[in-house]
């Protein structure tokens, strides 16, 4: 499919983001929602980016007013002041990473775009207008958008669209980074996961490394660095029998972040592979976004009659012996003298959470659930 066209705001480009721009915030109230999309999760296996989900309802932010931005603040976690600004600095800030940020703007051919939201959007992140037309090839073009953004991960994100859609936001995450203590395949030996329907067999990973670990009451946590050295998977695994999403809650990865602290670990570990699609309306609503789904929303700084009707993200994740590959992408459519030392054990043996951070900022860009290793529905199988 030949490149659909760009129109960006004339005279814009893409600005440096300030020193101050609110980054904690912002990740502070991500990782809130990424928590309370898992306490709602209906499947085994789950994995989302709250981070790409931030960035779509970040961008129908900026041509918010009234009620439907109060609430998007409200719910997001965003400062209102400063939003916009963090958002372009994560994006920039992890650019050298093995992270890819992509948004973008599908609107209907012809239809008028405000100018000041168009100027945020190229200011501060990074994108345009791609006029489509939705009624011969929207779906298809937005869908060849997001492949080539999450490098294939995400083969397509909406099943169809509406002839009537007028307009898509989205946003799409690659990333596909190395370990840098990587798992031995040799080592790697078929074990018993305490799967939540019994035991299954599946490939364990087994590494034994210096690593930042951390233990609190009722949970084990041990970071796992990727080559980049502000990559990091943090495995959070219950020692007792809570479930996995209460690994999840805020409070909890923020004693992880504080409590980590270098430890010589052998850890045991699935390989696991697996992906999600989902509904994002419900969900969203029951967090308290409502207005920006209804009929009144005001959404007329993008065009006046506006709403979401629709908002779905696609969410994959493969980790193995080499690292991790992972993808998601999220649409809103319109209609001292040495001697070894202590050896900590770490088995991720049962149903278990993890995170992938971007260590200085603490922003999740996945977060994620696995209760059965051995179904790789929605993900990429590999043999042993």
């Amino acid at each position: 499919m030949a490149a659909v066209p760009i129109l960006k705001a004339e005279g814009v480009e893409r600005a440096a983001p300030p020193g101050d721009a609110p980054v904690a915030e912002v990740a502070a109230g991500v990782t809130r929602v990424g928590h309370a999309l898992a306490e709602r999760a209906t499947t085994t296996n789950w994995v989302c980016s709250p981070l790409s989900l931030a960035y779509a309802f970040a961008m129908a932010r900026a041509g918010a007013g009234g009620e439907t931005a109060a609430e998007i603040d409200r719910v997001l976690g965003f400062p209102g002041e400063g939003t916009h600004a963090a958002f372009n600095a994560i994006a920039q800030r992890t650019a050298t990473a093995p992270v890819r940020v992509a948004n973008g703007l599908f609107t209907q051919h012809g239809l008028p775009v405000g100018a000041e939201f168009l100027a945020t959007l190229a200011t501060h992140y990074g994108t345009g207008v791609h006029p489509v037309d939705f009624a011969r090839d929207g779906a298809e073009v937005v869908n060849a958008w997001v492949h080539d953004a999450t490098e294939g991960r995400i083969p397509r994100l909406f099943d169809a669209l509406s002839p009537n859609t007028r307009l898509v936001l989205a946003n799409a995450i690659h990333l596909k980074a190395a370990w840098r203590h990587p798992f031995a395949e040799a080592d790697t030996t078929h074990e018993h996961f305490a799967a939540a329907g019994g035991p299954v067999r599946v490939p364990m990973m087994h590494l034994t490394a210096d690593l930042a670990y951390a233990a609190g009451a009722g949970w084990q946590a041990v970071e796992l660095p990727y080559q980049d050295a502000d990559l990091a998977m943090r495995l959070v695994v219950p020692a007792d029998d809570q479930a996995p999403d209460a690994l999840l809650a805020p409070d909890l990865l923020a004693d992880v972040a504080r409590s980590l602290a270098p430890a010589y670990v052998r850890l045991a570990m699935p390989r696991f592979d697996h992906g999600s699609h989902i509904d994002l309306v419900p969900p969203m609503k029951a967090l308290g976004l409502r207005t920006v789904f209804e009929p009144g929303a005001d959404l007329g700084g993008i065009h006046p009659g506006l709403r979401v009707d629709g908002a779905v993200q696609r969410a994959t994740v493969t980790v193995d012996e080499w690292g991790t590959e992972a993808a998601a992408a999220t649409g809103l459519m319109s209609l001292t003298s040495w001697r070894p030392p202590p050896t900590i054990a770490v088995s991720a043996d049962v149903p278990f959470a993890f995170t992938i951070v971007h260590q200085p900022s603490g922003v999740p860009f996945f977060a994620g659930i696995v209760g059965d290793p051995s179904d790789t529905t929605g993900g990429r199988q590999r043999p042993l």
